[in-house]
This record gives structure tokens, sequence and C-alpha cells, in this order.
């Protein structure tokens, strides 16, 4: 497998969607635009506080209905720009199936994205939006997670990052990138 692509070295907050229907369900997402759960508008409605009062100079969503509702109440409004290439990977036959003990994230499944295509896409939207905003906020999937790690360790393997939890993304080094929960006074780092 290639290098991965470079990520704009520039700090930036993720903020993965709620729980979604198919979280509840233990299945895989993907690229079905399911909504969010009541409990996932609650954990989106609670990022609020933490979110809501800083000026992001750009928040920027996946258009898929939990990311985009998750953008909408985290922010207490409507995010500046949906960028397609933000969505989740296509897991092709995976969708809609029960969530399995270990993805094959290397792997291409049948119908659905390679590990490459899917690692170009989520980088060619992050530089955009790292490109245009000195702060930036991202909301999306539990898949560009995995990207950054990809990037930073040669492994998308780790914990999925919690529902709703804002996570603020540093750069370390040439290729490393720290990763931990945000809080109010990081928004001076940003």
């Amino acid at each position: 497998m290639s290098l991965p692509p470079v990520l704009t070295r520039r700090p930036f907050v993720f903020l993965r969607h709620g729980q979604s229907t198919r979280n509840h369900e233990r299945r895989i997402g993907g690229q079905q635009d399911v909504g969010l759960t009541q409990r996932g508008r609650e954990e989106a409605r609670y990022a609020l506080d933490l979110l809501g009062a800083i000026d992001w100079s750009l928040a920027v969503s996946s258009p898929l209905a939990r990311a985009r509702e998750t953008a909408e109440l985290a922010l207490g409004r409507a995010p500046d720009r949906l960028d397609a290439r933000l969505m989740e990977r296509h897991w092709g036959e995976f969708e809609g199936q029960p969530i399995p003990a270990r993805l094959p994230y290397l792997d291409t499944p049948a119908g659905g994205e390679s590990w490459t295509a899917f690692v170009d896409r989520i980088v060619a939207g992050l530089n955009d939006a790292l490109n245009a905003a000195e702060r930036p906020l991202i909301v999306g999937h539990s898949g560009l997670i995995r990207v950054i790690r990809w990037i930073a360790t040669g492994t998308p393997e780790g914990p999925r990052s919690g529902n709703a939890v804002p996570l603020l993304m540093t750069p370390e080094g040439d290729r490393g990138w720290e990763i931990r929960p945000f809080a109010s006074q990081d928004a001076s780092r940003l």
C-alpha cells in the first residue's frame, strides 16, 4: 500500500454525529442516510454547550442526515457548508449488517469503496476545509478518525470515537496527530 496523502498540518475540531438509528441497532450505517435517535439529538444538544459559543471560521458537515442534524444541533445553526467527500465509507455488502468484532478496513468490500479511495476522498475534503479557515469545525463519521490514525500511525485500528464528543485534532511532528477530547479552553489553540 502506498504512503497516505498529506493532510494539512492545522489544528481542527472534529465532531462525530450523535447516535444514529444504525448505531442503536449495532449495524453498519456506511452511506445509508439514516437519522439520529432521540439520544443522538440529546448528545448533539449537549455538544452545543461547548461548541455553540465559539466563533468557527468554517463549519463543514457530511451531508448525511445524521451528521447534518448533529451539526445543526451542536452549532445552534446550519453548517456553513456540506461536503460529500466527508461522508462515511461506502461499505458495500456490509451496509446495514451487524457490526462484526473487527472490520476489514484495508480490504475493499464487495460493492463498496476501497480504503485508498476513501482515504483520498476524506483527505481532499479535510484539506479544502483546513486551507480555507483558521478555526474549522468538521462534523462527520467515525471513519474520519480511522483515516487520521492511519496517516499518523499506519493503522486504522483503535477504539471508535464517541458519538457527539468533540475532539481536538492537533498535528505532532511530521505526520503524527494528537487526538483528545476538546475543552472550552482549547479554543485559544485553534
